[in-house]
Parts: structure tokens; C-alpha cells; sequence
């Protein structure tokens, strides 16, 4: 019983630990987005994006009509925050850096 105790206690850290030196840092992207005509389409294609698994952070520029994203690429990818947001009616395309 000491052994699995004793196991547990060191492999479980350096299981979790090997997982964060592994995984990707977050990434961001700005689309470009179509059909924002009043003020509360910004709320709905925010909403439409929270939903894609990985997105970690929404910011939506009315004026600008954009939208930028910080997600996790291991999770998420560009082509389905277009496709969030052209699902949820606001065709976009991933803006030029």
C-alpha cells in the first residue's frame, strides 16, 4: 500500500507537469466580420465563439467590425471560429496580421 501511496504522490505531479511543458500556448486571431449592423450583434457573435471548445477570450469591435480571439490550438482552430460566427449568421475570414 506504502508503494502506490508513494507512487501516486511523485507520478501524478510529474504526469500533470509533463502535460503543461507539452501544451501549446495560446494563440490569437482577428476576424473580419460581416453583417454586424446594430449593437447588439456584437453580444451575439461573442456568444457564437465562447461556444468553440479552447476559445479562451472574446473581444468584439463593432466599429471595426472585427472580433478577436485568444484559443487554445490544440482545441480550437480558425476555421471554426468563421464557422462559429457564419453559423450564428456573420460570415467572416481571418483578418491580415
Amino acid at each position: 500500500m506504502r508503494q502506490v501511496v508513494m507512487m501516486l504522490f511523485f507520478a501524478v505531479p510529474l504526469y500533470c507537469w509533463a502535460t503543461l511543458a507539452l501544451a501549446a500556448p495560446p494563440q490569437s486571431v482577428t476576424l473580419v466580420v460581416k453583417n454586424m449592423t446594430c449593437e447588439v450583434c456584437p453580444i451575439t457573435v461573442k456568444k457564437a465563439l465562447e461556444k468553440v471548445p479552447g476559445v479562451q477570450s472574446v473581444k468584439v469591435d463593432f466599429d471595426k467590425k472585427t472580433a478577436t480571439i485568444t484559443f487554445d490550438p490544440d482545441e480550437a482552430k480558425p476555421e471554426m471560429l468563421t464557422k462559429a460566427t457564419t453559423e450564428a449568421g456573420y460570415p467572416s475570414v481571418v483578418g491580415k496580421e
